[in-house]
């Protein structure tokens, strides 16, 4: 008698959503013999229903219970890691999300230490594996404070591709910004687009060209941005058209979104400020 149950889902999609892996990286871990399901080594195939249980390496795992997916953006400022937990005992953007009766909040990307802007979590593991994986080809795009002198040739390098020590990368765009932010003597702002996550991609490729950059921000994430009334250190639960939408630029089957309820409203709006209430109402602003 098979331990997993036929009628359920595959057992590597779930072990996907928990935010453990990709379904590849899941179905080698099932190979590798460090998933069990009620006791029995699992074996690639086995579908698992509510009530069975699993283990990765002999430890109970919780899979994600929720139906519907919940996704929401914060404005990360500088002075946060995106690890859950930090031994320096660090700030961690966690700390500000909001709780979860059931499931986890798993980040899709992450920012450096320094770095501030829009970062994105959801309850979906596999959701979350594909917008950050390289096939996806989103954009994410920053600007840049760049300290050092800059020229067309140099930006022609970095949209042509520049060797770093984890193979070539380049900018699919760049090009100076020209808006309100601050820019004096040697220091200028750039607007940048990539269409991977690499660590440290950014600061990397203006250091390969002997600049230094000393400030970052990410302001677009596929067609996400921050709306303004977003302040640095808050959150926005996306509405459930917006999740659809994160399915579809991941190319996954639509799930549905999951709608907050009126007490879930009233703590994000309390957290967005005094204006919170209009800001809560708005949906992050699609790419212009």
């Amino acid at each position: 008698m098979r331990a997993a149950t036929p009628t359920g889902e595959k057992l590597q999609k779930v072990l996907a959503r928990t935010g453990l892996g990709s379904r590849r990286e899941m179905e080698r871990w099932i190979e590798a013999g460090r998933i069990a399901v009620n006791g029995r080594p699992a074996q690639l195939g086995d579908r698992v229903g509510a009530g069975d249980r699993l283990t990765l390496d002999g430890q109970p795992l919780q899979p994600s219970g929720e139906e519907e997916t919940r996704c929401l953006l914060y404005h990360k400022p500088a002075g946060e890691v995106c690890t859950r937990s930090d031994p320096e005992g660090r700030a961690t953007v966690f700390d500000q999300l909001p709780r979860l009766k059931r499931g986890r909040w798993i980040a899709i990307g992450r920012l450096d230490f320094t770095t501030t802007g829009l970062l994105l979590f959801t309850t979906d593991g596999e959701l979350a594996n594909a917008l950050m994986h390289p096939s996806a080809q989103l954009e994410r795009e920053y600007l840049v404070r760049v300290l050092g002198d800059v020229d067309e040739s140099m930006l022609q390098r970095l949209r042509d591709g520049v060797l770093l020590e984890d193979g070539v990368a380049r900018f699919a765009r760049v090009e100076p910004f020209r808006g309100d932010l601050e820019g004096e003597a040697a220091n200028r702002w750039y607007r940048v687009v990539l269409l991977e996550g690499r660590n440290r991609e950014v600061r990397r490729l203006w250091e390969s060209q002997g600049t230094t950059v000393s400030r970052l921000k990410r302001v677009r994430y596929g067609d996400i941005t921050i709306p303004p009334r977003v302040r640095q250190g808050r959150w926005l639960e996306l509405e459930p058209r917006d999740v659809q939408g994160l399915y579809r630029m991941a190319g996954l089957p639509v799930r549905q979104g999951s709608r907050r309820t009126p007490a879930e409203r009233t703590a994000m709006a309390r957290q967005l400020g005094k204006r919170g209430n209009r800001a809560a109402a708005r949906k992050p602003r699609a790419r212009t």
